[in-house]
């Protein structure tokens, strides 16, 4: 079995996903959707999200859906989640997709703090969407389930003397479900081996987003990390597993038994370490399955069964 290139899978999560004709994939019975809304930005680029709102009854929860295979993330490829977000607004829950800034241009430290600033921006907005701030949800596969997982393990505070609302807030989620991700750079599928983007390691296709940068105030430029321990440390830093602390939200990690891209062992080890640490971690292992599966989105149920176990149980209104 030839490995999957981590950025097909927003690609291949739309045709594992049910058929949906365009009509659908702009508007379903269960919801509407308002595209484009822009959270952010950054080099002149806007970053945004897409909301998909219940028509039916909500529950006053919001899911963040992180669109990203390999750290590329795109606007497309929110049709492709499109699927889940039907499941989840039959739930009651408004779902904001999220996309970050992509490979190859942006690496990704640069993507966490496009979620992080996502989570401020949902929280600046949970009065007007009518959604608890306080108990924030998040999804993805693959490099969107890294970065839902570091939406979990780390919680910022906002800046409560900034003239930016959005800023003002905290960042971060309560409750976590996401398919196959990373989560330790330093060790990858066996001891000693470190995944940066570097050497016989790298996966092919997905070496950008590893080629982390510093800005050189003296020269006004952005030069590239080279030194070993740097390296090393940003690999740390960017590690679920290495980000567990007493907060760290519950988490229920989706893993096939025969998956060539991302190691079985990346969710073993990080739920045993969750669970060594006493926060809620489980590990929902498919077995003969790889880096994707038939009707992933269906498993949508089991994560909001899961965020509804953790988070408590919404009122419907």
């Amino acid at each position: 079995m030839k490995p999957l290139s981590g950025t097909m899978f927003v690609a291949l999560w739309a045709l594992l996903a049910p058929s949906f004709s365009s009509t659908l994939l702009a508007q379903s019975p269960s919801y509407t959707r308002q595209e484009d809304i822009i959270y952010g930005r950054k080099h002149g680029t806007a970053l945004t999200l897409d909301k998909f709102t219940p028509t039916g009854k909500s529950n006053g929860r919001a899911a963040i859906i992180v669109v990203s295979g390999g750290w590329f993330s795109s606007h497309d490829g929110v049709n492709g989640f499109a699927p889940v977000a039907d499941l989840l607004c039959k739930r009651g829950y408004t779902c904001l997709a999220v996309v970050h800034g992509s490979q190859p241009r942006f690496t990704i430290p640069e993507a966490i703090e496009d979620l992080h600033l996502a989570t401020r921006f949902i929280r600046s907005k949970a009065k007007e969407w009518n959604v608890d701030p306080d108990k924030l949800a998040i999804t993805g596969g693959s490099a969107g389930g890294h970065l839902s997982l570091m939406m979990g393990m780390q919680h910022k505070p906002g800046d409560p003397k900034s003239g930016d609302p959005v800023l003002r807030q905290p960042s971060g989620v309560q409750a976590v479900a996401c398919f196959f991700p990373p989560t330790d750079f330093l060790e990858w599928g066996r001891p000693g081996v470190m995944q940066l983007g570097r050497g016989k390691s790298a996966i092919p296709g997905i070496t950008a987003p590893f080629r982390f940068v510093e800005f050189k105030e003296g020269v006004k430029e952005f030069h590239d990390v080279t030194d070993a321990k740097k390296l090393e440390k940003i690999g740390k830093e960017i590690s679920p597993i290495h980000n567990i602390t007493k907060d760290a939200a519950p988490s229920l990690l989706l893993h096939g038994d025969q998956d060539l891209l991302v190691p079985l062992e990346q969710a073993e080890r990080f739920v045993a370490a969750m669970n060594k640490a006493n926060r809620p971690a489980k590990l929902d292992l498919r077995k003969g399955a790889g880096h994707g599966w038939k009707d992933m989105p269906k498993d949508a149920e089991l994560f909001a069964d899961w965020w509804e176990e953790h988070l408590g149980k919404p009122e419907v209104k």
